[in-house]
C-alpha cells in the first residue's frame, strides 16, 4: 500500500523546477546568428530556450518585440525579418533573462512563470522568492518619445559589451558607443535603432 504522505510528496516534487545545484555563474550559449538575404537566422534558438527553461513561443514573442520586427520559429531556428547583428540578438536575450528567468532575490535561474489571475509572476524554487514580472523594471520611454536616428544626446556609459563597446541605457533602450569606458559621459549621434537596441557614434 502506498503511503499517502509519500504520494503527496512525489506530487509536490513533480511540480518543482529541478534546482541547478550549481553555485557557479549561470551561462547561456552565445547565439549563433547569420544573415540570409533580407532575414536574420538565429541558428541555436531552441538550444537557448531549453537552457533558460522557457517556452519557445514566449521567448520568440519577446524577441520580435525587442527587435521591432516579425519572425517565425523554423525547426530549431528562429528567423527574423531584417538584418540584425549578433550583438543585437544577444542583448535582447539578456533582457529576456533579466525579466523572465533570473530571481531578483537570490540571482539563480531556478524559476517558473506562474499566471496569478492577470498577473504573470516569476517564482523561484531555490529561495521561494516571487515577483510580478512586469513590475521588475521600469520600461518608460525617454522624455519626448522614442529615440530616432540622427538624434544627438549625452549618455552615461555604464558597462562594456563583449566586443568592448561602451554600453548606456535610457529607458528601455540599450545603446552601444565605440571607444568609450564605464563612468564616462559622452555626446553621441544615433546612427541606427533596431527595436530597443541603439547604435551610435561619438560627436
Amino acid at each position: 500500500m502506498v503511503d499517502p504522505y509519500e504520494e503527496l510528496l512525489k506530487q509536490a516534487y513533480s511540480n518543482i523546477t529541478e534546482i541547478s545545484g550549481d553555485e557557479g555563474r549561470f551561462t547561456v550559449p552565445e547565439p549563433k546568428v547569420y544573415i540570409e538575404g533580407k532575414t536574420t537566422v538565429f541558428e541555436n534558438f531552441t538550444e537557448i530556450a531549453t537552457k533558460v527553461r522557457r517556452d519557445q513561443d514566449h521567448l520568440m514573442k519577446f524577441l520580435v518585440g525587442e527587435l521591432g520586427t516579425a519572425g517565425k520559429i523554423d525547426g530549431n531556428r528562429a528567423i527574423f525579418n531584417g538584418k540584425f547583428e549578433r550583438t543585437i540578438i544577444e542583448s535582447a536575450i539578456r533582457n529576456y533573462i533579466d525579466d523572465y528567468v533570473i530571481c531578483s532575490e537570490c540571482g539563480k535561474p531556478d524559476t517558473r512563470l506562474i499566471k496569478d489571475g492577470r498577473v504573470l509572476t516569476l517564482r523561484c524554487d531555490a529561495c521561494g522568492g516571487h515577483r510580478p514580472v512586469k513590475k521588475r523594471r521600469a520600461r518608460t520611454e525617454p522624455v519626448g518619445s522614442r529615440l530616432e536616428e540622427g538624434a544627438i544626446l549625452d549618455v552615461d556609459i555604464e558597462s562594456l559589451s563583449r566586443r568592448g563597446d561602451g554600453v548606456a541605457r535610457i529607458g528601455k533602450y540599450t545603446m552601444y558607443v565605440a571607444g568609450t569606458k564605464p563612468g564616462q559621459t559622452v555626446k553621441v549621434k544615433i546612427t541606427r535603432v533596431a527595436g530597443s537596441i541603439v547604435f551610435t557614434q561619438k560627436v
